[in-house]
């Protein structure tokens, strides 16, 4: 598997960033770590073992990038004024510097005429960052893949809100969007996947909410509810990975995927 670590100065963030890139060829994915994650935790946890069929057949290349939980989400002592606004950079270094860069990349590397879209690939809190990232830039994120994660801005800023926690929290702003919005088309035209489990840790209930919300807009993603036994961790996530990818890139599924649902 071809692999390039990168490390440059963000001036969104105003400091050096590291990400990681894994393939040679295919669709660019983004993958944001779970909460508190690193840029190496997608090959440490060995995500790249469940993807290494579509990377290395050069389906998809997926680059890796830190998380800014500490300062923001996680940061339950901090002024969440501040940690919203931090929040927001990082959304920022990630729509102006990470995807240009991945989206050229994969333009020069599969030798196309036109900038891909990006899907949005997280798991846990980086689930959340994910979905965040899909429904805010549809024009810029074709697709995304979210497992387990919670969709309120409620469980990183509490009862605080303004303007830009009700930006961040898809429960909220979903609600709300309006239906004659010119992104209705691109939520209808691409292909995304919202899946949580039942069990233990997992925390189902902003899915079943985002679930109705979008059922009511018409809004065809899919939203996939696994079972009681199905809990918050790797093992069911690169079970849920395989499960998924073959839709995501509009594949034709093997019935042996089907031996993991719930």
């Amino acid at each position: 598997m071809e692999m390039q670590y990168f490390k440059e100065y963000s001036p969104e963030l105003g400091r050096d960033m590291e990400c990681k890139l894994y393939g040679h060829a295919g669709r660019p994915m983004l993958y944001i770590p779970c909460q508190d994650g690193r840029f190496f935790d997608f090959e440490n946890f060995h995500m790249t073992d469940t993807l290494a069929p579509w990377i290395e057949s050069g389906q998809i290349m997926v680059l890796s990038i830190d998380t800014m939980d500490q300062e923001t989400w996680s940061d339950a002592q901090g002024n969440p004024y501040w940690r919203i606004r931090r929040y927001e950079q990082w959304l920022r270094y990630i729509t102006r510097e990470v995807a240009p860069m991945l989206q050229h990349l994969a333009q020069q590397r599969n030798g196309w005429s036109d900038l891909p879209g990006i899907i949005a690939f997280g798991c846990s809190l980086g689930a959340t960052h994910a979905v965040n990232l899909y429904l805010r830039r549809p024009d810029i994120f074709c697709g995304c893949l979210a497992l387990s994660g919670i969709y309120t801005a409620h469980y990183g800023f509490g009862d605080y809100m303004d303007e830009l926690v009700y930006m961040n929290s898809p429960v909220d702003y979903m609600k709300n969007f309006p239906e004659d919005h010119p992104y209705m088309q691109l939520f209808r035209s691409q292909k995304a996947v919202i899946c949580c489990g039942q069990g233990d840790w997992e925390q189902p209930d902003t899915t079943w909410l985002l679930k109705r919300i979008f059922e009511a807009k018409h809004i065809p993603i899919w939203v996939d509810l696994w079972g009681h036994d199905v809990n918050h961790d790797w093992n069911w996530w690169y079970k849920q990975v395989a499960y998924y990818m073959p839709y995501i890139l509009g594949q034709q599924y093997s019935n042996a995927s089907f031996r993991f649902r719930r």
